[in-house]
């Protein structure tokens, strides 16, 4: 892509109403413009970085057995009051009426609508256990819509639903999405910590939240910092070694402030070993039984001729929130630099020459070596406007593409200036160039 061809509405200064790095960063090089109180539009660079976490999140999905379908953003108010949820819900729901006067509202979360597709398609054990998801957009009316998209009312969100025979089979499903979300977090670069939490308005016996940590985080946290040495490589999608996994975890002390008790902390964490800080909640899972399946009839016929309600969980990660939450992560406030995952980035590679009006060769230079990386299957976007040199680079480090050729004054032979965002430049030829761009995008 060629930059002078891109839509990207680069600001020159940090927006005043931008409270946090993310909503500055977002707003500043052109992600999101703001429509309505917490409603945003996301712009060609915003919306790029999203689709690329939407396809993380996807495939380590699909890993698990989970099977994609999409779910409507308006439901009927029906199957809310089938579950008792409709009038307990709160002004966080947006209840509207179509033109026959049927109440309606804009999905916030869909347990009961996935229970009642499951209740009518499934009808004995030999169909279970079900793992579906769907990748959609949320509606939350909060009362205060702060932070831009981190605390925003409209929300893209993968949210997925597990149907089981019974407990232990409903918890091995349970541990497959806990697997499944540490290896999402850390292909995208994150260090997330599974954390003991509530289980809110979804309600449950049974829950974790992944939290990254962060000062601009709304999630206080208490945890055990030998936490951040276990590792989940190496386990397979087996009952025992599921179990094995969480267990590992379990062993450190660490909970979101709703569970935090003064005394097991105390007990359990040596005083070297605590750390209590702010984090930003980037999934959450539960496990509730039948507190959706019974309501809403939701049974099949076993084996021994009897009929019972299903076990379920659900399992969500803010997969707009994430866009928000790697800025946080990533952000270099003192050097105003932004470095993107590789997995993530709106661009791998950032081509930036220096041109003048009376030598257009660094242009013409940039534009085959722009070719040449295409046809090696690289995305690199190409900054062919004669904006001064040192401004181009500062731009593209408030972007994010994580490297760049830089093409100067004594950019002469086979060797070009090649630099990795927050290190040293060094001098590569082209085919090294693609060939270390190809191979850590083989490595996401």
């Amino acid at each position: 892509m060629l930059i002078s061809k891109t839509f990207i509405p680069i600001l020159k200064n940090n927006p005043t109403e931008a409270k946090i790095k993310s909503h500055q960063l977002m707003l500043r090089v052109g992600m999101i413009r703001q429509s309505s109180a917490g409603i945003y539009s996301w712009l060609p660079l915003g919306f790029k970085v999203m689709k690329k976490i939407e396809q993380i999140v996807r495939e380590e999905q699909d890993k698990i057995g989970a099977q994609e379908l999409l779910m409507p953003t308006i439901q009927s108010s029906e199957i809310w009051k089938e579950s008792g949820r409709y009038d307990d819900y709160g002004e966080e729901m947006l209840r509207i009426k179509d033109r026959q006067n049927r109440e309606m509202l804009y999905g916030p979360t869909n347990e009961e609508l996935i229970t009642e597709i499951f209740r009518s398609s499934i009808k004995s054990y030999k169909s279970l256990p079900q793992l579906l998801y769907h990748i959609q957009w949320k509606f939350r009316d909060e009362l205060r819509p702060r932070f831009g998209i981190m605390r925003c009312r409209e929300f893209y969100m993968k949210d997925a639903y597990s149907f089981d025979l019974n407990d232990d089979e409903a918890k091995f499903s349970y541990n497959k999405f806990y697997l499944s979300y540490l290896k999402t977090f850390k292909r995208l670069e994150l260090s997330a910590i599974p954390m003991a939490a509530d289980t809110g308005p979804i309600g449950g016996n049974l829950s974790h939240e992944f939290i990254i940590l962060a000062d601009t985080g709304e999630s206080k946290i208490y945890t055990d910092k030998r936490i951040f040495e276990v590792d989940s490589e190496g386990y397979r999608l087996e009952k025992k070694s599921l179990e094995e996994l969480r267990k590992k975890f379990e062993t450190y002390y660490s909970v979101t402030d709703e569970k935090y008790n003064k005394l097991e902390f105390e007990k359990n964490v040596p005083d070297k070993y605590r750390l209590i800080t702010k984090g930003i909640e980037v999934g959450h899972i539960f496990y509730f039984g039948d507190k959706y399946s019974k309501p809403l009839k939701a049974s099949v016929d076993f084996q021994e001729g009897k009929k019972d309600f299903v076990k379920m969980g659900s399992y969500g990660v803010g997969v707009s929130r994430l866009v928000g939450a790697i800025i946080e992560a990533k952000y270099n406030d003192k050097d105003e630099i932004m470095k993107w995952p590789l997995s993530v980035s709106p661009y791998d590679i950032a081509i930036i020459p220096l041109i003048s009006k009376n030598d257009t060769s660094n242009l013409e230079k940039s534009k085959s070596i722009y070719q040449f990386l295409i046809e090696k299957g690289i995305d690199p976007i190409l900054d062919d406007t004669d904006e001064n040199f040192s401004s181009k680079i500062k731009k593209f480090n408030l972007i994010g593409v994580p490297y760049q050729i830089l093409i100067g004054k004594k950019s002469e032979g086979d060797l070009l200036e090649f630099n990795e965002i927050g290190k040293e430049s060094k001098r590569l030829s082209l085919n090294q160039i693609a060939d270390l761009i190809t191979k850590l995008k083989s490595k996401i």
